[in-house]
């Protein structure tokens, strides 16, 4: 039975700066800073540094059309590398707008100038939201389908090999709907983003109901009468919960991807045209504040 179980040896984690979350709170500072800090008796959207921060704002915001031109067009590949293009186009959506905020003051203006300002924070927003998607699209999730079905072939090889200790097919069966309950996504589609959202959650009951399951069975063999079966329980059932862990865990992160995967392909439908919506309204502000 030892050698069908597969062991995960534990490491101990090492400290890192998390960049992601330094630069989050960076920002929220600056933002912060911004809006309290009365800046329209210093800046101004019409002249000065206030007009110059928002060309360069503004400029920002064009730039990243070129991440698309990138990804898309094979002869552009002397720009360098997509991922490359990738970061700059993060830290453009990011900067663009905080210094186009800086031009106006964090305050409304004129019609033309409020639609294109809400514009580029429904475009900011969604690209967070993009980001974070991203982020957990590609957080280590690829090949858990492939490792979850190699596990649900262990299980089949442990209760084939296990006939002799009757709990251990009902372990793994408890296992299968214990699985189905809490780690499958609902077929309700307007479940499955709070079923995502819970994740951790789930995989915690999961887990104490499986414990649960051990711990019956442990004492259901205990009080068979088998001393030889009742010697290895304890084993057996701790060979049981580790591969109860490593299924529910790849089973969680398959379930994952595919719903994170369906949510970044519908992010990206909405995405595109509010960034030409931006586009369109920033031109019509340049064109409204320089002409009129």
């Amino acid at each position: 039975m030892s050698a069908t179980a597969a062991h995960i040896s534990s490491e101990k984690p090492r400290w890192r700066v998390h960049w992601p979350l330094v630069w989050t709170c960076v920002t929220g500072v600056v933002l912060f800073w911004g809006f309290h800090a009365h800046l329209e008796r210093y800046i101004t959207p019409q002249r000065g540094l206030g007009y110059a921060l928002g060309i360069t704002g503004g400029s920002m915001m064009l730039l990243l059309l070129l991440y698309s031109a990138r990804k898309r067009v094979r002869w552009l590949k002397w720009m360098g590398s997509v991922p490359a293009w990738f970061d700059f186009h993060m830290a453009l959506g990011v900067f663009g707008p905080i210094l186009i905020l800086f031009h106006s003051n964090f305050s409304l203006g004129a019609t033309n100038s409020n639609v294109a300002l809400f514009s580029m924070l429904a475009v900011a927003g969604s690209g967070v939201i993009g980001r974070y998607i991203y982020t957990r699209l590609h957080a280590g999730f690829e090949g858990h389908q492939g490792t979850l079905e190699q596990l649900k072939a262990v299980g089949t090889r442990m209760a084939s090999q296990s006939t002799s200790v009757a709990f251990m097919p009902d372990l793994l069966k408890a296992l299968d709907r214990i699985e189905k309950r809490w780690i499958e996504p609902p077929r309700n589609p307007l479940l499955r983003l709070p079923h995502l959202v819970s994740g951790g959650l789930r995989v915690a009951i999961a887990r104490w109901r499986m414990n649960v399951e051990l711990r019956h069975a442990v004492v259901r063999v205990q009080r068979s009468g088998s001393a030889l079966i009742a010697s290895h329980s304890q084993r057996l059932a701790q060979v049981t919960a580790d591969y109860a862990r490593r299924r529910l865990e790849a089973g969680r992160r398959t379930m994952e991807f595919k719903l994170y995967s369906k949510l970044f392909s519908l992010w990206h439908v909405l995405h595109i045209p509010l960034f030409f919506m931006l586009l369109i309204a920033g031109i019509v502000h340049v064109v409204a504040i320089n002409v009129y």
